[in-house]
């Protein structure tokens, strides 16, 4: 039986490059944040900033900057 981890959706705080800020996901513990092509593991802890959003919020924001919304499902599984 295969167990989901649910993911857990945060966006950073606006900057010049990403003026809506990055879209950050967190499964297993695992932070990730969304590159061009795709999750990347980011290192150390949560930015101070960031926020938590809702999944409607994240798909919104993928929507914006041109993400299909399924990278949402695509977030990677520890282990």
């Amino acid at each position: 039986m295969e167990v989901k981890v649910e993911v857990a959706f945060l966006r950073a705080e606006a900057t010049m490059a990403f003026p809506r800020g990055r879209l950050l996901a967190v499964r297993g513990g695992r932070l990730h944040v969304l590159a061009p092509d795709g999750w990347d593991v980011a290192g150390g802890p949560r930015p101070e900033g960031a926020r938590p959003i809702s999944r409607e919020e994240a798909v919104e924001w993928c929507r914006f900057e041109g993400f299909d919304e399924e990278v949402l499902d695509a977030v990677p599984t520890p282990g």
